[in-house]
């Protein structure tokens, strides 16, 4: 028979376990990562030419969680607070690393390259020597071809719980693209709950490089419904307009007085489907915008999007001269998603920060060359809060 004090001590032992385990289920209720529990990281664990592909986790002091995986740098959730508090996915991605190796060329949250948006008929030249791709959106190139970095697996490191770093090395030749390139790009979820994604490179020959992310957001959240509610403000007064094919005339031409013009906040649906002639070779929007840069390589400011449904507000901050801004009119409704939802037609947008598409053939844009001894390097940053 116990006594009185072994029979205390059992009391306190189990009063304590109680306690620890409704501490722990509280935890675990708060905790903002544990609200998206569809997203399983065994569904994302396998091999992949050769390679292990897996899913981290990054995590900042306001409970902020972005998952990304290593297969093509692909930004699968991120997980943010609206104005009620509560966490809402903000990113379309799938449940399982299957779902984008079925579906390759969606590019949902890749990293891009070689080359972001197109190159005409996939030509290009460079020191008198001419350079063909392959082609994947016919007549042209588009990000990087078939198999270009978003569907590689890249060798992962996580630095800390708020920085992840990826690295490629793309072989001379790979896509048509000439000498061996070594890619480093680093993703960084701030206190300020920004994602910081910084990229570098260097090659052994002259080549060209254009990268950047491929995320589709709805701030209302993934699979809610169409962006065409949006408020969008993009600084730029001109754009590329773009023939038949999306491939740009080398025209910069006034965004004033056209559906082009977002330089104050407008609602994304309020001209997408006007009559310019530039809205049907897009069938809406999927142009390149030249921002009005002060600097050449600070930081700026370049476009900003905002959900009253949510509260939430997207800004977008980077080094680079131009923004592609391309409002989901090629996803269907035979896209199903995160949780089973449909991603249909124009339920998300991208802002694509890059150089211009088809630079190399466009002598009047900025450059995109690479050449050995220098380094590659652009910051872009998706910051967001509640307003």
């Amino acid at each position: 028979m116990y006594s009185v004090k072994k029979l205390s001590i059992v009391l306190m032992l189990f009063l304590g376990l109680a306690c620890n385990i409704a501490n722990n289920q509280k935890e675990t209720k708060n905790d903002s990562s544990s609200q998206f529990s569809q997203i399983s990281r065994a569904a994302y664990q396998q091999v992949v030419k050769g390679k292990n592909v897996d899913l981290y986790l990054l995590a900042n002091k306001n409970k902020m969680t972005v998952f990304i995986s290593n297969f093509g740098g692909r930004i699968i959730s991120v997980n943010v607070p609206n104005k009620s508090g509560t966490f809402t996915d903000v990113v379309l991605g799938y449940d399982s690393l299957n779902h984008y190796l079925n579906r390759k060329e969606n590019f949902f949250g890749a990293l891009i390259g070689r080359y972001g948006n197109r190159i005409a008929k996939g030509k290009f030249k460079l020191d008198d020597k001419n350079y063909q791709l392959s082609i994947n959106n016919a007549p042209n190139a588009l990000h990087g071809g078939p198999t270009g970095f978003y569907n590689q697996v890249w060798d992962a490191k996580q630095i800390n719980k708020q920085t992840l770093e990826l690295t490629y090395l793309s072989k001379d030749g790979e896509e048509g693209y000439p000498g061996n390139l070594a890619v480093t790009v680093v993703y960084t979820l701030t206190d300020e709950n920004s994602i910081e994604i910084s990229y570098t490179a260097t090659t052994d020959k002259k080549t060209i490089l254009n990268l950047t992310n491929h995320s589709y957001f709805n701030l209302s959240g993934a699979g809610s419904g169409s962006i065409n509610d949006h408020l969008l403000t993009i600084n730029a007064d001109k754009f590329t307009p773009v023939d038949s094919t999306l491939i740009p005339t080398g025209i910069l031409e006034e965004v004033a007085g056209t559906a082009f013009d977002f330089r104050k906040p407008k609602v994304i649906g309020d001209s997408v489907n006007s009559k310019s002639e530039q809205i049907k070779n897009g069938k809406g929007y999927d142009h390149n915008f030249v921002l009005n840069r002060k600097t050449t390589n600070d930081l700026e400011l370049a476009a900003t999007v905002y959900s009253n449904t949510t509260g939430i507000k997207l800004e977008v901050l980077t080094q680079e001269p131009g923004i592609q801004f391309y409002g989901g009119n090629f996803l269907d409704s035979t896209i199903l998603g995160k949780k089973d939802l449909h991603y249909n037609f124009r339920t998300a947008f991208c802002l694509e920060t890059q150089h211009f598409p088809d630079a190399p053939n466009h002598h009047s844009f900025a450059s995109t060359e690479l050449v050995p001894g220098k380094t590659y390097t652009t910051k872009t940053i998706y910051k967001f809060s509640v307003q």
